[in-house]
């Protein structure tokens, strides 16, 4: 079973060790410190707790924890958007985790939020991540050609997108 769980400090070691895979650094924003120490879960963690609603969970399968989820709320003009990101450890792989975090997320995001567009930047090589977008109804939006350069490459990123349905909004 998949649940999403607020933050807690506790995890900060496990937390740290998970997104210290190269695999999961090489999937995802260069903002993240890579090596990424205790200190810095731990600081990133004590930023989570603060937040209310909360806009990231740990994920949870089978009573252990797992990974991670969460939306950045984009500002200004397309504060009606958000960004979601995820990353499941390694040795967890395969087991469906990442589709049930992600509808799990989705819905959470659009019934806190006034959201009515989830988005998913998705580097070339990661066809994995788009397949369990595509099975929570998220679609290929486009293809930003020589977008993203990351570890010295330049790859496209694919930008998948859900809406939420124009009969729940609210303005």
């Amino acid at each position: 079973m998949v649940e999403l769980r607020d933050y807690q400090i506790g995890i900060a070691e496990q937390y740290a060790e998970y997104r210290n895979n190269p695999v999961i650094f090489d999937s995802g924003y260069d903002k993240v410190p890579n090596p990424f120490k205790l200190k810095d879960a731990k600081e990133f963690i004590t930023i989570q707790l603060k937040k209310k609603p909360a806009h990231r969970k740990l994920i949870y399968w089978r009573n252990q924890f797992v990974g991670e989820i969460g939306i950045d709320i984009k500002e200004d003009v397309f504060k009606l958007s958000a960004e979601i990101g995820y990353f499941i450890a390694e040795p967890f792989w395969g087991n469906g985790i990442a589709t049930k975090a992600i509808k799990l997320m989705s819905d959470y995001t659009f019934n806190n939020f006034n959201i009515i567009r989830i988005e998913a930047g998705v580097f070339d090589f990661n066809k994995s991540s788009m397949r369990v977008l595509e099975k929570n109804n998220f679609h290929l939006e486009s293809i930003k050609k020589n977008a993203v350069l990351k570890n010295g490459k330049i790859i496209d990123d694919y930008l998948w997108i859900k809406l939420r349905e124009r009969s729940d909004l609210n303005f």
